[in-house]
């Protein structure tokens, strides 16, 4: 089964980390990718640019209406995510929990639909 996990943070966290912070969880996350491609339970992932950088869609009465940035009611936005293929969601919660970014900030599991929708 296929699980993204979803990293939160709130902007600028990371960088307002004192240098030798940043650098040992960046040595940090290299390990835990690595672990995690050996397993061959990472599919892949990203990190995300600032959010005032991306758009928000909508359509209405099929008319698109863009405005800049995701405009969300919260202090942290959407950072970055893995896709997993693992055996469970208890599975892809534990590899959540040994990111660590965890540590820091959250991050949100859910399973990957199929293309038919039965895991809603």
């Amino acid at each position: 089964m296929k699980y993204v996990l979803l990293v939160y943070q709130a902007p600028g966290a990371f960088d307002a980390l004192p240098e030798e912070e940043r650098n040992a969880l960046r040595a940090e996350f290299d390990a835990f990718s690595e672990e995690l491609t050996a397993s061959g339970e990472l599919i892949g992932g990203a990190g995300l640019a600032d959010a005032p950088s991306g758009r928000t869609v909508r359509v209405r009465n099929g008319v698109p209406v863009t405005t800049d940035g995701p405009f969300a009611e919260a202090k942290e936005q959407l950072a970055g995510y893995y896709v997993v293929d693992c055996e469970s969601i208890d599975r892809a919660a534990e590899i959540a929990a040994r990111d660590p970014a965890s540590r820091l900030w959250a991050i949100e599991v859910r399973a990957v639909m199929h293309e038919a929708g039965q895991e809603m």
